[in-house]
């Protein structure tokens, strides 16, 4: 599965293009993503017909108050109301452990909505303690990680380990943060079958000064098609 992050209507057409199965919408990527105005959404929605996700994270904090709970289930269900297909959200308590309760809730607000615990994750204290603790929160299909905080150059390795060790892990990895093609034979072989592209899918890895690149996408999404072949020992060309 290759999800690829867009930030407007262009990016979306050409992630459609480039053979992408799902897209998540946001903004302010540079910032570490911010949620999109509705508006913004329903102009993505009407350029593909892929699934689309979009991110609930209001400030940089991974935490959250009462009053911003309020607005993400607000917007949330704003964005489903349009024609999103799920929701990207996550939160950290003080200690920075996974806040189970307060993700839970809004799981429980939005219930019946599959959702990814996105980059966030990758500052939790404790990285064992933090994939013990989302198991089992309701609604939950996907956690973005790199393994670290500083990408996949750092915690590529310790992914990897993690992912041979415990298949429950790999098959909630969605692989994203710096992916380099020579770490995807890995992660495939480790049982990972998700995989997101966001400054990977743009000509000069620049989120402000270009779009996302249908040739990229579609040479990654060769890439894993190709990877999980060999990894069935299917004969490749």
């Amino acid at each position: 599965m290759l999800e690829v992050v867009v930030l407007h209507p262009r990016d979306a057409e050409a992630a459609t293009v480039g053979e992408a199965d799902r897209l998540l919408v946001m903004v302010s990527p540079e910032l570490g993503g911010r949620s999109p105005e509705p508006g913004a959404v329903s102009a993505v929605l009407r350029e593909t017909d892929l699934p689309v996700r979009v991110l609930l994270r209001l400030d940089e904090g991974l935490s959250t108050t009462a009053d911003e709970f309020g607005r993400l289930v607000g917007l949330a269900r704003d964005y489903l109301t349009l024609g999103a297909s799920g929701l990207s959200f996550g939160f950290l308590d003080r200690e920075l452990e996974v806040d189970r309760s307060t993700c839970a809730a809004l799981a429980h607000e939005l219930a019946g909505t599959p959702w990814t615990f996105h980059r966030g994750f990758d500052a939790a204290l404790d990285a064992g303690q933090a994939w013990r603790q989302v198991r089992g929160l309701p609604g939950l299909d996907a956690v973005t990680s790199a393994g670290s905080t500083r990408g996949f150059t750092a915690g590529a390795d310790d992914l990897l380990r993690r992912c041979t060790r415990d298949p429950e892990v790999a098959g909630l990895l969605l692989a994203a943060g710096g992916l380099t093609t020579e770490q995807v034979p890995w992660l495939i072989r480790a049982g990972v079958r998700q995989f997101g592209l966001g400054e990977e899918a743009r000509q000069d890895g620049s989120w402000t000064k270009s779009y996302v690149a249908a040739d990229y996408v579609r040479a990654w999404r060769m890439l894993l098609d190709d990877a999980h072949q060999r990894a069935l020992g299917v004969p490749v060309d």
